[in-house]
């Protein structure tokens, strides 16, 4: 007599989507790259669009996939050469640098409360692990949460930074505004005062 075993038939089947859920992904993928593709048209000086966009011209393969491939082999870089504090340090520099340069020539109102704040943050947590080296050690995956909470700080959906200053440091830092400023010490001249001088010589 046959093992009991050898007289059930299993089998496996394995699912196979429908044409439906197909579809549904490729929506979701061209989506994706609709949006990628808005983004590197609203910032084409960083994000090297007309570059890219001759790529696109010469293989008819999407700029986006050249984006891609672009932003992993920088951060893979980035990453051999000095690991995520090097990636960390470049993420929360390079575009808050470019959006206060922005700011500076023509911003809306409220972005130098928002780039001003952001930069304090910046430089106090820069001191914290020059003097305190071990704090980057003793707190886990440290690196990845700081740039998480940078990245919240400058974030256009988010502005973060301008948020810190509003809930925390204005109720704490008035007082002593409100004092300097019945002594006032004011320099002769202000930045804004130069940046309109050049604007009428040009």
């Amino acid at each position: 007599s046959q093992c009991p075993l050898h007289q059930q038939r299993i089998s496996f089947q394995i699912p196979n989507p429908s044409k439906q859920e197909i579809m549904s992904a490729k929506d979701q993928v061209t989506a994706a790259i609709v949006k990628i593709d808005d983004f590197m048209a609203k910032y084409p000086t960083v994000c090297m669009y007309d570059k890219f966009e001759q790529l696109e011209k010469k293989t008819k393969k999407s700029k986006v996939f050249f984006f891609l491939g672009a932003i992993v082999a920088l951060v893979s870089t980035i990453f051999f050469v000095g690991g995520m504090k090097l990636i960390s340090d470049v993420a929360t520099f390079v575009y808050p640098a470019y959006a206060s340069f922005k700011a500076i020539d023509g911003g809306l109102p409220g972005d130098d409360t928002q780039w001003l704040t952001y930069w304090v943050i910046f430089a106090s947590m820069n001191i914290i692990e020059s003097a305190m080296p071990f704090v980057t050690m003793w707190i886990p995956l440290y690196f990845p949460v700081k740039l998480a909470f940078f990245i919240w700080l400058y974030h256009p959906q988010f502005l973060g930074a301008g948020l810190v200053y509003t809930k925390i440091l204005r109720p704490y830092m008035g007082p002593y505004l409100e004092g300097m400023k019945k002594n006032p010490q004011s320099p002769g001249v202000s930045v804004s005062s130069l940046v309109q001088e050049d604007k009428k010589d040009s």
